[in-house]
């Protein structure tokens, strides 16, 4: 029996290296790397192997999923700095620009000076719903939802939204909603961004 080739085939180097292993168990594998170069070199093609792992298998995230974040981290900024939280309506067939004016008149929720692809500011939040005001160029990804309506007021510019196949062309003042459960995607088709109220409601 080889102690060192039992401590290598033990399965601890690997928790060490996904470092999951306990306080004690770490000084321990360090004490043992420091005693025999073996050990520091399992470790090493361990680390090694997991990287190149992680790199075939890895997964571009969405080109949204950024500034999503960005806004979300924006909005609680600004409730953080005593923004009061508000509830923007409802979007329907019936809702108007007006409607929101409270949100489109502020001086910090304007379009900004450049815009590459997405812009997201976000004017209301609650368990049931989110309200954004959203600048797209371009076109934005395919994306289905299965637990959340999304709808659409379009306030500038114009684009088409494709659901399942179906091309919708919209302009200022048009309402559209996403079905559930169907691919869907925004292409701009005007030479300005498309300005939208974009509306995510839980269901």
């Amino acid at each position: 029996m080889n102690p060192i080739i039992d401590y290598i085939e033990s399965g601890i180097l690997e928790l060490y290296v996904m470092g999951v292993t306990t306080p004690g168990e770490t000084q321990e594998v360090e004490q043992m790397a420091s005693a025999h170069p073996e050990i520091r070199e399992e470790i090493e093609t361990i680390r090694q192997t997991i990287e190149a792992y992680a790199l075939a298998h890895a997964v571009a995230p969405k080109s949204t999923v950024k500034p999503l974040v960005l806004a979300t981290i924006d909005y609680m900024v600004r409730l953080q700095q005593g923004e009061p939280v508000t509830f923007p309506p409802v979007l329907s067939p019936e809702s108007r620009q007006e409607d929101y004016a409270a949100w489109l008149e502020r001086e910090d929720l304007q379009t900004p000076s450049e815009l590459e692809y997405i812009y997201v500011k976000i004017i209301g939040y609650s368990p049931n719903a989110t309200t954004a005001i959203v600048w797209i160029k371009g076109v934005a990804e395919e994306e289905i939802h299965h637990d959340e309506q999304e709808r659409f007021l379009i306030l500038e510019g114009t684009c088409d939204i494709t659901v399942d196949g179906e091309v919708n062309h919209l302009s200022p003042g048009d309402f559209f909603s996403i079905p559930l459960h169907q691919t869907h995607k925004v292409k701009v088709t005007s030479e300005v961004a498309c300005k939208v109220i974009l509306q995510r409601l839980a269901v």
